[in-house]
């Protein structure tokens, strides 16, 4: 019995889901299973969300021009970046493929989809802007005193921090459940701390500034551009339409039909096959009570964690970063916003504030470039292995003997475009081209999930939420072609 499903790749074979118990071997999925077992993808995608647009523009722009007009920008593309992913990872539990490989399934086929997917992907990301932020941070760590925009060093401390990544992939059992505990760690510090700052230095007034910010639609301040504004909501949350790099982990984690697939092992762990084509679920009475509870964990680990930790991760460094201005009497610019917060703390509380919000701003861009460099060798793999038998042949079906080489390759080439550019304008570049995504991959998803069994389909006003992705951050894309080659679209 098989399921066919679009164009240019084999029928989905068919088998009954798992039971959440039977996956994560527990004998109830209670309160305490939930987060000791269950939840983790969304924490993976929330340890990079929790850098970019929240660490570095979201900062960058709130304290160059204030949370009006600017903060409601935000919330738009947290909500619709959240609905997003719940979609994209709708069809990785009902069909055990990562959206790369699902992709191949819609007309032309894959010889077009999955090529094409890959370079978006790497495009966008290569840049190592994060790296080479937190590259900003250790070197303040070490000398005391930030980096002159000249100085080459924090970009080899950069290479250092990339080194890190691949060490601790090479270290794992099995890769995705390494991340998800390095990033309980270093995402439960990150808000700890911030939130103890904020409470001893923010006053209740710049709380409300940023709350109400988020909450009130207003024009977006004079002297703003709309590709500053396109970079925040491309990397508010996450990677607006290219947000289907990460949602492969819920494969990994053995969500639904994922558990039939298979996972990327680590160098530690056992050799593990992952199957070329996916397997998804007939259309029957347990099946369809199965995929209601696997469903309701993803939205759980979705709303419940991603979206809440994504707004508190712009909140609390906006707000800090806001009266870390007052403080200094100075505003930040693109070369200096990694350590900026840092400095104006330094001097107005001494030295122990200083390192205390470095070691933060390194932890929140670290995790950030981890997640992003272990995904870009992670998508291309699944590409390679699903839709070449050459090359599963030649690994003899180990993703290793693939994944581990490339991810070397990676390495070297970003750490050669980590001397190239300032931090902040790599991350900027990434954010616009993550905008790029949402002009193809909501009507990509479209195809695939109304195609699943019946049961995982999605409601027509779902198919409403990925047009206005469509819209939104498809907008900021084209605006910030028409900025690179002549005027923007829109000023203020």
């Amino acid at each position: 019995m098989s399921h066919p499903l679009g164009v240019s790749r084999p029928d989905l074979e068919v088998a009954d889901l798992p039971t959440p118990e039977e996956v994560f071997k527990v004998s109830k999925i209670g309160p305490k299973e939930l987060f000791k077992y269950a939840v983790g993808p969304s924490l993976i995608a929330l340890g990079i969300s929790i850098g970019s647009g929240e660490w570095l523009l979201g900062p960058l722009n709130v304290g160059q021009y204030g949370f009006v007009g600017v903060g409601w920008v935000i919330l738009v593309s947290a909500l619709l970046q959240t609905f997003y992913n719940v979609e994209c990872s709708r069809y990785v539990l009902a069909t055990g493929e990562t959206p790369v490989v699902g992709w191949g399934r819609v007309p032309p086929g894959w010889p077009l989809w999955v090529p094409l997917s890959v370079l978006v992907v790497i495009f966008a990301f290569i840049a190592g802007g994060w790296a080479a932020s937190a590259g900003q941070g250790v070197y303040a760590l070490v000398h005391g005193v930030p980096a002159a925009a000249s100085d080459m060093e924090p970009r080899w401390w950069a290479v250092g921090l990339l080194v890190l990544v691949f060490l601790i992939t090479a270290a794992a059992r099995r890769v995705s459940r390494t991340l998800e505990l390095v990033n309980w760690v270093m995402v439960g510090s990150i808000l700890l701390a911030l939130l103890a700052v904020d409470l001893l230095v923010v006053p209740f007034s710049q709380w409300w500034d940023g709350i109400r910010g988020f909450v009130t639609p207003a024009a977006p301040p004079p002297g703003i551009t709309a590709t500053q504004l396109g970079a925040l909501a491309g990397f508010t949350a996450l990677a607006s339409g290219l947000n289907w790099y990460v949602m492969g982990h819920y494969r990994d984690k053995g969500y639904g039909m994922g558990h039939r697939v298979g996972y990327i092992a680590g160098l530690r762990g056992e050799r593990r096959e992952i199957l070329a084509s996916g397997v998804t679920f007939p259309d029957d009475e347990r099946n369809r009570g199965l995929w209601r509870r696997w469903y309701r964990l993803l939205l759980t680990d979705m709303w419940g964690v991603f979206f809440v930790g994504a707004i508190l991760g712009m909140l609390l460094p906006t707000i800090l970063m806001a009266q870390a201005v007052k403080m200094s009497g100075e505003r930040p610019t693109r070369g200096n916003v990694p350590t900026f917060v840092a400095s104006a703390l330094g001097d107005e509380y001494g030295r122990v504030a200083f390192y205390v919000a470095l070691v933060v701003g390194v932890l929140i861009l670290f995790s950030t470039q981890l997640g992003i460099f272990e995904a870009m060798v992670r998508v291309t793999t699944d590409a390679a292995n699903a839709t070449s038998p050459r090359l599963r042949r030649l690994i003899e079906g180990d993703p290793r003997r693939f994944y581990y080489p490339f991810m070397l390759v990676l390495l070297l080439i970003i750490s050669i475009v980590i001397f190239q550019s300032l931090p902040v304008g790599l991350v900027e570049w990434s954010g616009n081209m993550s905008n790029l995504g949402a002009l193809i991959y909501p009507f990509l998803l479209m195809y695939l999930n109304s195609r699943l069994p019946r049961p995982a389909r999605p409601r027509p006003w779902h198919y409403v939420i990925l047009v206005l992705n469509f819209l939104f951050f498809g907008f900021f894309f084209v605006n910030s072609v028409a900025d690179f080659v002549g005027d923007p679209l829109v000023t203020f």
